[in-house]
């Protein structure tokens, strides 16, 4: 960074830390670090110049954008005005190209760099009470998202080959590495929603290399593949999922340690394709399978067998048990991330910019779930206890309020900050762990037709006939 742009990014950055309380004497506040954004700066080949659309205002306006209920450009463009009005600087223009072309400035990398920082700075500080025996569980899963029609998003991320040409949409698969501790996004990655080598098994193998030794992964019965496990394994990261479709468990055979638990070798299959790291795996994978019963009053028990690498006889079956069913977690990460925050249909119309949508998305999700393990650190309770849903609409209410706080000191700061953690904290998850809902709407929808064939023949069409 050049020093004639340190005065900028400093003014900008504080601005930027203020909007999701990362100042102040509270805690988790050096989540989004100055060397973390500076990192991020790093990824930009070229020297910007002192414009509106610096990068740290780009992405503060991207940020509102994806937060706000509205997610076109010119909502965007225009609270950048209201702010700008509001501190005494002159209004820029109402136009949107300058903000699309300042997004389209800024390299991908920009963007992931600073999700995977505040991801894994926020994991890192979580309290030694959240975790689970003294273990960092990371929860993986994926979801499609849909795209706007445009060519280009068509070339890189197709449509399903089921819907016809010119009616669908193009879809991209989206994984996440997901901290059950704290909510907190570590990694992602995208491919197309089908092909060879576009699996979620397959990206798994390229986040491996941001999980550490002795981190535990929790993942459904698609992970209980016997490749991605031993690979897991090479790098000391245990595994709990369940066990795949495809295999059975005998429990007559291996090591037993109680009734429905023991410890068997699974011999290394014949793998259909071959990658470099093949060659050093082991010929077999020491694996520990527990049976276990679920009971639910007015239902009928169901058995399901937990796979793990986790051969410490201390954790037991109970406790896997446990961990397993705390991977519902993920699937309403994942249901927050596409209704709440409403990525499950994205605006930008190129791939490149889809994906920087997308990682500011997960970058807003990061930083929220930072203000909620605040209101959860002062409250004395979890962070997964506290509504998500509660706390973005906090935010929104006080954001006039936090954007003013800039001409206060430091303590009547804090004592904004408090208010809002504790307004936060307020709004708490019931635990209703076996809830049952029909999944069936009560309003019924408008009786509008579906697309059979493009809208442009429609018109054309209508155009002729009338």
């Amino acid at each position: 960074m050049r020093d004639s742009n340190y005065g900028w990014f400093q003014h900008n950055f504080s601005f930027l830390r203020r909007q999701f309380l990362q100042d102040g004497d509270l805690p988790f506040t050096e989540v989004l670090s100055e060397d973390s954004v500076i990192e991020a700066l790093t990824t930009i080949e070229v020297a910007w110049k002192d414009r509106i659309y610096s990068p740290l205002v780009t992405l503060w306006v991207f940020l509102g954008q994806v937060l706000s209920a509205d997610h076109s450009c010119r909502a965007a463009v225009a609270r950048l005005i209201a702010h700008r009005v509001s501190r005494g600087q002159g209004p820029c223009s109402a136009e949107t190209s300058a903000y699309c072309q300042a997004r389209k400035r800024l390299p991908e990398a920009f963007f992931s760099s600073i999700v995977r920082n505040t991801g894994r700075a926020l994991d890192d500080e979580v309290k030694t009470e959240w975790l689970w025996k003294q273990r960092r569980v990371y929860m993986y899963d994926g979801a499609m998202v849909a795209l706007p029609d445009t060519p280009e998003n068509q070339s890189d991320y197709p449509q399903p080959k089921t819907q016809k040409p010119g009616i669908g949409y193009p879809v991209v698969r989206v994984v996440a590495v997901f901290s059950l501790a704290c909510g907190a996004v570590i990694d992602a990655g995208f491919s197309r929603y089908a092909g060879k080598g576009q699996s979620e098994l397959a990206l798994l193998r390229g986040l491996m290399n941001g999980f550490r030794p002795g981190d535990v992964l929790l993942a459904d019965r698609l992970m209980c593949s016997w490749r991605e496990m031993a690979m897991l394994k090479a790098r000391g990261v245990h595994i709990v999922t369940r066990l795949s479709a495809v295999r059975k468990a005998d429990f007559r055979r291996g090591k037993r340690v109680r009734k429905d638990n023991h410890v068997v070798d699974w011999p290394k299959p014949q793998l259909r394709s071959v990658v470099s790291s093949d060659e050093s795996l082991p010929d077999s994978l020491t694996v520990r399978e527990v049976r276990i019963r679920l009971d639910r009053p007015g239902f009928r028990s169901k058995t399901i067998v937990v796979v793990t690498t986790l051969l410490d006889e201390e954790i037991t079956a109970s406790d896997l048990a446990d961990l397993y069913r705390a991977r519902w977690n993920n699937e309403v990460d994942l249901r927050t991330l596409k209704q709440t925050m409403q990525m499950d249909v994205l605006r930008c119309k190129t791939p490149e910019l889809t994906r920087k949508e997308i990682w500011t998305h997960l970058l807003a999700y990061n930083l929220i779930h930072t203000m909620m393990a605040q209101a959860a650190n002062r409250h004395k309770c979890q962070p997964r206890s506290i509504n998500f849903k509660g706390t973005v609409q906090v935010l929104q209410a006080f954001q006039t309020r936090i954007e003013a706080s800039a001409q206060r000191s430091l303590h009547a700061r804090t004592i904004l900050y408090e208010q809002i953690l504790e307004a936060i904290a307020t709004h708490r998850v019931a635990d209703r762990p076996d809830r049952v809902e029909p999944r069936l709407h009560k309003r019924r929808p408008k009786h509008y037709g579906y697309l059979t064939k493009p809208r442009v023949e429609y018109k054309t069409h209508y155009a002729q006939t009338s």
